[in-house]
């Protein structure tokens, strides 16, 4: 007879093996995962390129805002991104999500470029000058 504790390990077993034969169109736990970690990257990325956008034109915070999430979402898109290929056990269209993984992965890392240069643009616009170019050429009045 077994116990409590092996009968919930080979429940928990079950319910996490995937069956040989998985259609193409089916949403597996590992799919979704993957799936939401790509959406993730996208968002940073577009968010990153707005801020961009926005420290180009050096008018109020400059973006900084937007770059940071950007960092933080690429960051979490990496992460959940590789985590996801580490974990497939099959190639792309076994259900492991191997596809979805690997375009967070990449999308997570445009969103961390993107924010990282609209994060550096934004301190180098918001850095004050010294003096403006009339008064350096000619001195202050």
């Amino acid at each position: 007879m077994a116990d409590g504790f092996t009968l919930a390990a080979s429940t928990a077993g079950h319910a996490f093996a995937q069956s040989a034969h998985v259609d193409s169109y089916t949403l597996t736990a590992a799919r979704l995962w993957a799936s939401s970690a790509a959406l993730l990257g996208l968002a940073g990325a577009v968010i990153g390129g707005l801020a961009l956008a926005r420290s180009a034109r050096r008018i109020g915070n400059s973006g900084k805002r937007g770059a940071v999430v950007a960092l933080v979402s690429g960051l979490i898109a990496v992460l959940n991104g590789a985590l996801n290929l580490a974990v497939a056990d099959g190639g792309p269209g076994t259900g492991n999500g191997v596809v979805g993984g690997a375009l967070a992965l990449v999308l997570g890392l445009v969103a961390m470029a993107l924010g990282g240069l609209a994060l550096a643009r934004s301190r180098r616009a918001a850095a004050p000058t010294d003096h403006s170019e009339y008064e350096r050429r000619f001195g202050s009045a």
